[in-house]
C-alpha cells in the first residue's frame, strides 16, 4: 500500500474549504467587474527565463524550477504580475488600453511553510496596465477597500507609501544607487528586527549612520497621513513627484469617503524589484500577526522585459488563503452548499425526488436530493454538513412537506413555488 501523503507545504480542500474559496471568489469577481475589470488566464508553467527576467534576489530562490522531457527550461509561476507582463506583451495588439483585468489562480513557491502560508496557494489579482497616473492608483486602493468589505473580514488598514520617495531620500544621502539592496533589507524589518535590518545595510555598504537615518525616515511619526507625508517632504528637502502623486491619491480617496482605511506607512517597500512607485499592505486589525492580506504596487518597467513597448501598470493582490484561515479563527460557520436536502424516505419515491427537484432548481433553489436508504437521524446529519435550511419530509407528485431546520417549523402541501419563496425568505 502507497501512503496517501503529500509534499511538505501542500494540502488538500475539504467541502466545507472549497466553499469557503468560492464565495470568496464570487464576491471578489462582482466587486471588480464592477469597477470594470475583465478576466483572464494564463499558463501554469512558463518557461524560466521568462519569471526569472525580474523576480530578483529571495523570489529566484523560491521558484519550483525544473527541465522538461522536451529540455526545455520551465517554471511553476511564483505570482501572477509577471505572467501579466508577458500576456500583455504577446497580446497587445488584441487588448485596449488601459486594461483592466483581474485573475484568480494557483501559483507556487518553494518558501519556509507556516500558519496560513502554503507551497502552492491561490492568488487573486487585479491591475490596470497602460495608464500612470494617481487615478489609477486610486482606483486600485479603491477596489482594495471594497474587496475587504465586500469579504465582511472586520477591521482592516491599508498601509501605504511609495518607492519614489525612498529613493529620493538615499539620493540626498548619495547611495541611490543602493535603492534595491536597501529596499530589500527594510522589506524584512517586521520579519528580524532593526538590527538584523542594519546588519544586511552593512553588508550592502551602507554606513552606519546612513543606516540610521534610513531607518528614521522610514519610521512614522504620525497615524496622520498629510503629517506622515509632509515629514517625509522635510527630510527630503523639496516637494518631489512621488509626493504630489501621494497627495492626489490620498485627494481622491477623502473624495470617495474612504480615506479613514490608509495609514502612511515608509517602511512599506515590498520585496520584488519590479515596483517602481506606489505600494502598500493590508492588515487586519483582529488578526495582523497573519500578515498582509492585500498588496501591490505600481510597476512601470515591467513589460520592456518582454517588449519595445514599455507600459506602466499597478495593481494588487488578494490573499484568499490567508484570508480564510484568518476567518477560521474567529467563525467556523459553514457556508451552505444546498439550500435544501429531499430526504430518502418511505413517503419519497425516487421519481417525485427527481421531479421535485428539477422544479426547484429551475426556480434558482439548490437542491440536493439524498440518495441511498440510511437511518433519519443520518440524513438530518447529512443536511447539517452541507448547511441546508430546509428538508424535504414527505413528497406526492408536486407537493410536498417542507421543515425549516432552524425553527423546526412544517409547511404541508406545497409546489414548488411556495416551497421556493419559503426558502429564499
Amino acid at each position: 500500500m502507497i501512503e496517501p501523503k503529500l509534499p511538505k507545504g501542500f494540502r488538500d480542500s475539504l467541502p466545507n474549504q472549497e466553499i469557503k474559496r468560492k464565495f470568496f471568489e464570487q464576491k471578489l469577481e462582482n466587486t471588480f467587474e464592477s469597477y470594470g475589470f475583465v478576466p483572464i488566464d494564463t499558463p501554469i508553467l512558463e518557461y524560466t527565463e521568462v519569471l526569472l527576467g525580474k523576480g530578483g534576489g529571495e523570489t529566484d530562490k523560491q521558484i519550483f524550477h525544473f527541465t522538461d522531457n522536451g529540455g526545455r527550461e520551465v517554471a511553476l509561476r511564483f505570482d501572477l504580475t509577471v505572467p501579466l507582463a508577458r500576456f500583455v506583451s504577446a497580446h497587445r495588439s488584441e487588448i485596449e488600453l488601459p486594461f483592466k483585468r483581474y485573475h484568480i489562480a494557483k501559483v507556487f513557491r518553494g518558501e519556509k511553510p507556516q500558519k496560513g502560508r502554503y507551497r502552492e496557494f491561490v492568488q487573486c489579482d487585479f491591475d490596470i496596465v497602460g495608464v500612470d497616473n494617481a487615478q489609477s492608483d486610486a482606483e486600485i486602493l479603491s477596489m482594495m477597500i471594497s474587496s475587504m468589505q465586500v469579504l465582511d473580514v472586520g477591521g482592516f488598514r491599508i498601509h501605504v507609501s511609495n518607492r519614489a520617495l525612498l529613493n529620493d531620500f538615499l539620493s540626498t544621502l548619495g547611495i541611490q544607487h543602493k535603492s534595491s539592496d536597501v529596499l530589500r533589507a527594510i522589506d524584512k524589518l517586521a520579519k528580524i528586527g532593526i538590527d538584523n535590518v542594519k546588519a544586511e545595510l552593512a553588508e550592502s555598504g551602507v554606513s552606519e549612520n546612513q543606516a540610521d537615518l534610513i531607518l528614521s525616515f522610514i519610521n512614522p511619526v504620525s497615524e496622520d497621513y498629510i503629517e506622515v507625508l509632509n515629514h517625509l517632504v522635510s527630510l527630503i528637502g523639496k516637494e518631489t513627484e512621488g509626493a504630489v502623486r501621494m497627495r492626489q491619491i490620498w485627494n481622491i480617496l477623502k473624495n470617495e469617503g474612504v480615506q479613514d482605511f490608509l495609514l502612511f506607512d515608509p517602511s512599506i517597500t515590498r520585496g520584488l524589484d519590479y515596483y517602481t512607485g506606489v505600494v502598500y499592505e493590508t492588515l487586519l486589525d483582529s488578526n495582523p500577526q497573519i500578515g498582509s492580506v492585500c498588496s501591490g504596487g505600481r510597476y512601470n518597467n515591467l513589460t520592456g522585459l518582454y517588449s519595445k513597448e514599455n507600459l506602466p501598470g499597478v495593481g494588487s493582490c488578494v490573499g484568499i488563503d490567508r484570508l480564510i484561515a484568518a476567518q477560521e479563527e474567529i467563525d467556523s460557520t459553514i457556508y451552505p452548499s444546498v439550500d435544501v436536502v429531499i430526504f430518502a424516505c418511505s413517503d419519497v419515491s425516487p421519481e417525485d425526488a427527481a421531479s421535485y427537484g428539477r422544479s426547484l432548481r429551475k426556480l434558482g433553489i439548490r437542491c440536493d436530493a439524498f440518495l441511498g436508504e440510511r437511518k433519519i437521524r443520518d440524513q438530518y446529519d447529512y443536511a447539517q454538513s452541507k448547511g441546508a435550511g430546509f428538508a424535504i419530509l414527505s413528497l406526492w407528485g408536486d407537493k410536498a412537506d417542507l421543515k425549516n431546520l432552524a425553527t423546526r417549523e412544517i409547511t404541508t402541501s406545497i409546489g414548488a413555488d411556495e416551497a421556493a419563496r419559503l426558502i429564499r425568505k
